[in-house]
């Protein structure tokens, strides 16, 4: 039996979360099928757990997100010598999970954090965009964090105006 060396190991697995098993290989729009598999692995996952718990599951997945997210990002941005390789689609992962934590899942909300999120993620309102000069993977995940920030609070302000039902 042979054994792969740790660093093949280890880009594997950065490959592997960076692309999010491969979905930043699709060639057209891949952020976008990363953010629409995240709001289907979260509806999904919202059948199988109390509502009471979605807050702290949907906070606890995104925190467990950038933090592999961010090496994994670094790893590839390392190794293509690219600043922000499209494959790279764990920061939407990231970014799309914050959405959901203003609302209870169900099929408006979802696509309303869906389609806020990448409002959000494409046009890059300040400081969204300033973000993406942090280095390596912190800039490829922070701004689409900070995109998900923007469409929480937009979900909010809807909420507490009683624009949208919570």
């Amino acid at each position: 039996m042979t054994t792969q060396p740790a660093t093949a190991r280890t880009s594997s697995w950065a490959e592997l979360v960076a692309t999010c098993f491969g979905i930043g290989h699709i060639p057209w729009a891949p952020g976008t099928w990363a953010s629409l598999a995240t709001t289907l692995v979260w509806w999904l996952l919202t059948w199988v757990m109390r509502p009471d718990w979605q807050v702290a599951a949907a906070v606890l997945l995104t925190g467990f997100t950038i933090a592999v997210g961010v090496p994994a990002a670094t790893y590839v941005v390392r190794k293509t010598g690219l600043k922000d390789p499209q494959s790279v689609v764990i920061d939407e992962v990231a970014g799309q999970l914050i959405p959901f934590l203003a609302l209870p899942a169900s099929w408006k909300s979802l696509v309303l954090g869906f389609i806020l999120f990448r409002g959000f993620d494409i046009v890059k309102p300040p400081p969204v965009r300033q973000l993406e000069r942090l280095p390596e993977g912190l800039g490829i995940v922070m701004d689409d964090v900070a995109a998900g920030v923007y469409a929480f609070g937009v979900i909010e302000i809807l909420v507490h105006t009683g624009l949208l039902p919570k």
